[in-house]
């Protein structure tokens, strides 16, 4: 309850109700304060009025004392004519402690005097002055105990408490039952409608229909409603992709088999004394060669995901170099150059078999743009480390990438960067640096040649490796 929206705005209204309740009881006290001190000067101005009716201003003892008490004061003082007059008064009164003028009191200050006086318990003396009612003099002055004025004012004082609980209460029940209306229960709506979507999101009825008066809630429906339908549109998309992800897996193993079967053929038929056959051989192995490399860069593509890399400090110099190494062996007599440009110890955090990875296949394609040119080029690699990371270029002197290269360069299956080619080969590179933290991107290409740079950051929760 306590924890629930209705059930907090309950609480909510009924202490700011009951503060609102508590502003107004501090002014309303200190009024009725005020207004029971001037009843008390009015009722002993009537007193000395009535004596002061009589010439000779001699009456019983008994009937002042029942004036006294009517008037609830203990002796009474009125101003005329400049001359003060003592009119009525009992045989003994007490030592005055306070004085209070009611002629023209602020605000602040009959708050102030309100609160003092419910704040002191005990019984005391107070003089009041005050004007006469009609112009029946210049002043009257009254003394009287402060015990009958507080009992009064705690009376009063609880009563509007009272009232104000009971206001609250009511006004609180009445705001809970419409939050429940009108805000609770739309809500308690749309959270089951995305229950429902959850248990089965790919069911297109369970997409939950706008029905909300308010525009807001109509708002977040509406919203959740557009989500709804892009997400069981994306799952049917996804499951449709997984089925033929899994199809072409099975194709892809199979005719990996048969092509490796016919690659050895192909080999054979090398020795053949045939020239026509002689001149197909090399051609036809090189198709199957490349067949056999899109079955298994398809069947590397279509795992899961690769295995988050194995972060450790290496030296990034000597990486560089054995991967040169293997591309100059791969290249044999081929006129391509290989350099690189790597200060000796350059120690860098990384997971050594995906970035040989990654560096090995930028370096092929590479290899493979300059051949395609029948013209001699070269390839350098060059590495560094800046305030942030390490960076990695691989630039060439190659023809630079094609527009279609250049449009989905890093998508599978689609930026190739030359005939034959899956374009897997920089999808799969991309998403191995991205596992590291960095980022593969294109610096620069065109007629001059083409140039790669991975980013590895130095920060993240194994940086201290």
């Amino acid at each position: 309850m306590l924890n629930s929206l209705s059930g907090r705005f309950l609480i909510l209204t009924i202490i700011f109700v009951m503060l609102a309740e508590v502003l107004i009881f501090v002014p309303s006290v200190a009024r009725f304060r005020e207004d029971y001190l001037l009843a008390r000067l009015e009722r002993a101005q009537i007193a000395s009025l009535a004596l002061l009716a009589d010439d000779a201003m001699m009456l019983d003892e008994a009937l002042e004392d029942e004036l006294l008490e009517n008037a609830g004061v203990l002796n009474v003082v009125l101003r005329r004519d400049e001359v003060s007059q003592l009119i009525l008064t009992v045989e003994r009164i007490p030592p005055v402690a306070g004085y209070y003028d009611l002629r023209d009191p602020g605000a602040l200050t009959l708050m102030m005097d309100a609160m003092a006086r419910l704040w002191e318990p005990q019984d005391q003396v107070i003089r009041v002055m005050g004007n006469p009612v009609r112009q029946a003099g210049l002043l009257i002055e009254v003394t009287l105990p402060t015990r009958p004025l507080r009992e009064a004012m705690l009376d009063y004082g609880l009563n509007i408490l009272l009232l104000s609980a009971v206001i609250s209460v009511i006004t609180a029940s009445m705001l809970f039952f419409a939050v429940q209306r009108v805000i609770v229960m739309p809500i308690k709506r749309v959270v089951a409608s995305m229950r429902a979507y959850s248990e089965a999101p790919d069911d297109a009825r369970r997409i939950i229909d706008p029905s909300a008066r308010l525009t807001e809630l109509r708002d977040a429906e509406v919203t959740l409603q557009s989500l709804q339908t892009q997400l069981t549109a994306s799952l049917k998309q996804r499951e449709r992709l997984a089925q033929l992800g899994e199809a072409v897996a099975k194709i892809s193993h199979d005719l990996r088999n048969i092509l490796t079967v016919a690659t050895l053929l192909a080999d054979r038929m090398e020795a053949s004394d045939d020239p026509a056959v002689q001149r197909s051989a090399p051609k036809l192995i090189s198709s199957l060669s490349r067949a056999v490399n899109l079955c298994e860069g398809t069947l590397a593509f279509g795992r899961a995901e690769e295995p988050p890399p194995a972060l450790t400090r290496i030296d990034l110099a000597a990486l560089i170099e054995d991967v040169v190494d293997h591309e100059r062996l791969a290249a044999g007599d081929e006129a391509v150059r290989l350099a690189t440009k790597v200060p000796a110890g350059l120690i860098a955090r990384c997971d050594p078999e995906q970035l040989y990875r990654v560096l090995g296949n930028l370096m092929r394609n590479a290899r493979q743009a300059i051949l395609a040119t029948g013209q001699v080029g070269a390839i350098t690699v060059a590495a560094g480390e800046g305030e942030d990371g390490w960076w990695i270029t691989v630039c060439d002197t190659g023809p630079g990438l094609p527009k279609k290269a250049l449009d989905h360069l890093f998508t599978p299956f689609q930026g190739g960067a030359r005939k034959g080619g899956t374009g897997l080969g920089l999808a799969i590179a991309a998403e191995l640096i991205r596992g590291h933290g960095g980022k593969l991107e294109l610096q620069e290409t065109g007629t001059g040649g083409t140039c790669f740079r991975i980013c590895l950051p130095d920060s993240g929760p194994n940086a201290a490796l």
